[in-house]
């Protein structure tokens, strides 16, 4: 099949925006600059206002759903399906999990390099899938319970491998490297509570992807800005890297976008990329497929670690590598990558329609129970 070039923008956009997103939060950490307190040029460290940005570039995809929407109902014959309508309350709990989840991720990037922060990431499928079993009732298929066990398996080489890379490394102690990989893996099981909701509530209410990244969005952007205020007053000593000591300082923030304006460059790269990384990633899968999508999502990483060995932000170690490509193949087994190449082994079609045929009925199973909840006899 040969992509259209609308589809290779599209995958192309979806993997720098994706690259983007983390390369530009870590770049904003990297800064250092005079306060609003006359302490000294110190280290930009707020990373629960970096999530504020990245909820307003979710939020934002909220805009772009209702004007696609618009343009779509001036045409001749609509073809855009906005959904069923439904009570934004219910995509609160997962915002509050994305909010949560994001927050200790930011923090944690401050502690370890870009590259394992993307590496890391990868545990989500791990907790995602074992949820899914005890809330959703799915039953997992044999090459996704090897997935996960391989995944667990890269995640320890890469730890093994920030451990041995702690010795060369002058930004980072070996004790920050280490909560912060420990932090990002405890991200990733609320991320997995939130995967779990949104499936719920996307299946059983038909909700367009645009709109429920953009009610998320909308709830995280407000909720975090006003818990702003009262981290403004709450000290927690070293932890927080600002000189007042306090979990959360956004006023010597923008003390310090004043003194370094790529800062806010920075900041703009993460909220105005995250816009479009979700932007692309739903259009990849309606124009493509969402096995491309996984693919570009783990190619992103591998453009995260390459760009950052090419900036000196990280050194090379081989064990980054073997962890990679162990990730990577767990993730392919969990999201059924191989099945392209089993499909053309005739031995294995009986096996594969039988797999996606426990899919569909997987997908019908949580629509009947979405219209008995709802009352929908349609």
């Amino acid at each position: 099949m040969t992509w259209t070039r609308y589809q290779l923008f599209l995958a192309f956009l979806m993997l720098t925006t994706g690259s983007i997103n983390t390369l530009s939060a870590k770049w904003a950490d990297l800064f250092s600059a005079n306060g609003c307190h006359g302490d000294g040029e110190h280290r930009f460290s707020h990373p629960f206002l970096q999530a504020v940005g990245m909820f307003l570039g979710e939020f934002c995809c909220l805009a772009v759903f209702y004007i696609l929407l618009c343009r779509d109902r001036r045409r001749p014959e609509p073809q855009m399906n906005p959904g069923q309508r439904f009570n934004p309350l219910l995509f609160f709990p997962p915002a509050m999990c994305d909010m949560t989840a994001t927050s200790i991720m930011y923090v944690a990037l401050n502690m370890t390099s870009a590259s394992s922060f993307q590496m890391l990431r990868g545990a989500v499928i791990i907790f995602t899938g074992l949820l899914s079993v005890a809330f959703l009732g799915r039953r997992l298929a044999v090459n996704q319970w090897i997935g996960i066990f391989i995944t667990i398996l890269g995640l320890v080489i890469v730890g093994m491998a920030d451990f041995f890379s702690s010795q060369k490394d002058d930004t980072h102690k070996l004790s920050d490297i280490i909560t912060g990989d420990l932090l990002i893996i405890m991200a990733q099981v609320i991320v997995s509570v939130q995967m779990v909701l949104e499936e719920k509530f996307v299946y059983t209410h038909d909700v367009h992807p645009l709109r429920a990244v953009g009610t998320e969005g909308f709830f995280g952007f407000f909720v975090l800005s006003l818990l702003l205020i009262p981290m403004y007053f709450i000290h927690v000593g070293n932890f927080s890297g600002n000189p007042r000591l306090v979990l959360e300082d956004a006023l010597d923030a923008f003390c310090q976008i004043g003194n370094q304006p790529l800062i806010l460059l920075a900041l703009l790269g993460n909220t105005v990329s995250i816009a479009f990384f979700n932007f692309a990633g739903i259009s990849v899968t309606k124009e493509i497929s969402a096995t491309t999508r996984m693919v570009l999502d783990s190619l992103r990483t591998l453009v995260i670690w390459v760009v950052s060995l090419g900036l000196g932000w990280e050194q090379f170690h081989g064990l980054q590598v073997l962890g990679f490509v162990v990730l990577l193949l767990g993730t392919a087994l969990y999201n059924g990558l191989h099945r392209p190449l089993l499909a053309r082994m005739p031995c294995c079609a009986g096996l594969l329609n039988a797999e996606e045929e426990s899919s569909r009925a997987e997908r019908e199973r949580l629509l009947n129970d979405g219209r008995v909840q709802t009352g929908d006899d349609s």
